[in-house]
């Protein structure tokens, strides 16, 4: 089991009552600053003020081994600068942390010259009553909300549940394309089997938002694939902001051999072959990978072990390229063959991936986690806005692929 909210240590909590300088209070005392994570996506372990400097750390609840997601919420900051200094390894990512102050409505990056070893410094606007900080650009069930509400009246578009998460809460499955009749091909979306992984959910809105629109490419999915999308794997784990990667026993993306134990995974299983039809022709996992570093400020295709799945790969890489629009770069050759860096046996173990799993399908000639980075996409920045546009591109790949594909049938 994971917890729904990030929470202090006793020892935090006592410094809190003594100093008074922090409050876990919703209406804080007058000039009173405040860092906390109750709300939904938070994740943080506040250690110690010490005058304008906060001590914190990311909350790993049930992860294994250390993860770099945090969080957080600072009230009662107008007008000071605050310095941020983590303790243990350095979660900060390559442009520094985002930040909003119109209630994650809009984020910008600091930008890196505001970080330093395991430390960013902010200076807060003086009419900056709450500011949220994160290590990238979160994504929620309110920003999904959102994107559904806005497409309420398309006759394309259905959300259904697929199950119960753990935690009580729904676990979204979206229908897109033509839904009403019997479409030429399927297509299946998911998303964050690791929880922290929120640039992959824009992507994923901005593929869906291609496929209901009123182009020419929008009308071709609508009368010829039905996708379904998995928008949250992980449903708990977003909203209670936990990593997610690497989670106690195994993660929601190896649960895919044997039984599983996340509904989610348990129903996906059993849910999609019944879909199919014999006409599931794709499977794509959109994943975020490591904070920085190589494989890791590129967008690349995780290649398969199964020789035939990787030729497919590579052909749907050949294409990508060819058909990118957006401002995130993108080369094939970035691709990470099956025996490369960590893409490895050893790393699965007895455990199988989603993509794995969609490759064993029946019909299914395409399966592929893609890794879309957390802020630098070679020398581009990553924006909610860029990461959909990564996503149109990727609906653009997608027709091309599936008419390629028949052609080489007919």
């Amino acid at each position: 089991m994971h917890r729904e909210r990030s929470s202090l240590s006793v020892a935090s909590l006592l410094l809190v009552v003594w100093s008074c300088s922090v409050s876990v209070s919703s209406a804080p005392a007058p000039g009173a600053l405040i860092v906390d994570a109750d709300f939904p996506g938070g994740n943080i372990i506040l250690e110690r003020i010490e005058g304008d400097t906060v001590f914190l750390r990311p909350d790993q609840r049930d992860s294994s081994t250390w993860w770099f997601y945090w969080h957080l919420r600072v009230r009662g900051a107008a007008g000071r600068t605050l310095k941020f200094q983590f303790l243990g390894r350095n979660p900060i990512g390559t442009r520094g942390p985002a930040l909003s102050a119109d209630g994650e409505h809009t984020w910008s990056w600091l930008s890196p010259g505001t970080a330093r070893d395991s430390s960013f410094t902010h200076t807060f606007e003086k009419q900056d009553r709450e500011v949220r900080l994160c290590f990238s650009i979160p994504y929620l069930e309110s920003n999904l909300r959102q994107f559904l509400q806005k497409n309420a009246d398309n006759p394309h578009l259905a959300s259904r549940e697929l199950c119960r998460s753990r935690g009580g809460r729904s676990v979204e499955r979206l229908h897109a394309g033509k839904i009403a009749g019997d479409p030429r091909h399927r297509v299946l979306l998911t998303a964050r089997h690791h929880a922290c992984e929120s640039i992959a959910s824009y992507s994923l809105e901005g593929l869906l938002e291609m496929v209901l629109s009123d182009t020419a490419l929008g009308r071709w999915f609508c009368g010829n694939v039905e996708i379904l999308a998995v928008p949250f794997m992980d449903k708990d784990g977003v909203e209670a902001g936990d990593q997610g990667k690497n989670r106690k026993p195994h993660d929601h993306n190896r649960d895919y051999a044997g039984d599983s134990i996340y509904p989610s995974v348990r129903t996906l299983r059993r849910f999609v072959p019944e879909w199919s039809g014999a006409k599931l022709k794709v499977v794509l996992d959109l994943h975020c990978p490591y904070i920085s570093g190589e494989h890791n400020e590129v967008i690349y295709l995780v290649g398969s072990s199964n020789p035939a799945i990787w030729r497919q790969q590579k052909e749907f890489a050949a294409i990508l390229e060819s058909v990118r629009r957006g401002p995130l770069p993108y080369l094939a050759e970035s691709s990470l063959p099956f025996g490369t860096a960590w893409n490895t046996a050893g790393n699965y173990g007895k455990q199988k991936s989603c993509s794995r799993w969609g490759s064993e399908q029946p019909s299914v000639s395409l399966a592929s986690t893609i890794e879309i980075p957390y802020a630098n996409v070679g020398a581009a920045m990553v924006t909610a806005q860029n990461a959909r546009a990564f996503g149109r591109d990727l609906a653009l790949a997608l027709r091309r692929y599936l008419e390629d594909s028949e052609s080489e049938h007919n």
